[in-house]
């Protein structure tokens, strides 16, 4: 005999038969039911780890951000004045005549001031004086030089810089003729000028 057809399709039998499964069968929770409608994502590939950062190196003393090597100390050599060079000559006249002359107790024979003159004029005047000084028996007098602080330099109508005069002088005491009748250059004292002049103690003149 044959099976009997619904319309969908199924027999009275077949929708029996599923019925009966269907009661049997227990609803699926709310969770799990979502877990099988939305699977979870495909695992993804594990990203590439960073590469460490080098350690920083140390920073040598002196040097920081934003600046550059300390600078290395700079010694500048202190320029000795004419004064200085003449307080280091070897002692050639009398120590006690000396000791007198430089603290200011012994008084000049004669003086000759060089304010205001060039070189070529001083000089001059300077082999002059103490030529004649020496023959006159002098033994102790006084060169003022000026010291230069106020004078000469670009503005001057003067041809020599300012304080050369003090530089030069003790120069051409150490030289001839004037180192013939020249025994000893010393600083003047405060009184008689101080760096502004020297005494010049001279030789005897010969007979």
């Amino acid at each position: 005999m044959a099976r009997r057809r619904n319309r969908g399709g199924l027999s009275d039998e077949d929708r029996a038969l599923w019925a009966h499964v269907a009661r049997s069968v227990t609803p699926m929770a709310e969770n799990q039911r979502r877990r099988i409608e939305s699977p979870p994502p495909a695992p993804q590939p594990p990203a590439a780890a960073a590469p460490a950062s080098p350690a920083p190196r140390p920073v040598p003393p002196g040097f920081g951000v934003g600046r550059g090597a300390a600078a290395a100390p700079v010694h500048v050599a202190r320029v000795r004045s004419p004064h200085e060079h003449l307080a280091e000559q070897p002692l050639r006249m009398d120590a006690r005549a000396h000791r007198s002359l430089t603290r200011g107790k012994l008084r000049p024979d004669a003086r000759l001031d060089l304010h205001g003159m060039t070189l070529a004029v001083a000089k001059t005047q300077l082999t002059a004086f103490i030529l004649r000084s020496q023959a006159a028996g002098h033994r102790l007098v006084l060169v003022i030089t000026g010291k230069g602080e106020r004078g000469g330099g670009d503005q001057s109508p003067l041809p020599f810089r300012a304080g050369a005069l003090r530089h030069e002088v003790p120069h051409w005491l150490a030289m001839p003729p004037l180192s013939q009748a020249v025994l000893q250059v010393v600083p003047a004292h405060v009184r008689h000028g101080g760096g502004g002049a020297c005494y010049v103690w001279l030789r005897r003149a010969r007979s």
